[in-house]
């Protein structure tokens, strides 16, 4: 399985509304997704390279499994 890599905002977007995030709104230079179930919402930055901490720290909050990510990342970029 590869690492986790650092990518962008607009990458970060689209993977967790694939994986089923409902865009809330945006705050300042944060935008702000929301998932059935979870406690918390997830927050994205916009920057252009995200942190992989912040990446995990999204995926353990929808319960996103790194074989999931990779697979609607690669979808993404094809």
């Amino acid at each position: 399985m590869p690492r986790i890599q650092p990518t962008g905002y607009k990458t970060q977007l689209d993977i967790f509304i694939s994986y089923g995030c409902k865009y809330k709104r945006k705050r300042g230079s944060h935008h702000v997704l929301t998932f059935p179930g979870a406690n918390r919402a997830v927050v994205i930055p916009e920057y252009d390279e995200i942190d992989v901490d912040i990446i995990k720290n999204n995926m353990r909050t929808v319960g996103m499994t790194r074989e999931k990510y990779f697979e609607i990342l690669k979808k993404e970029r094809s």
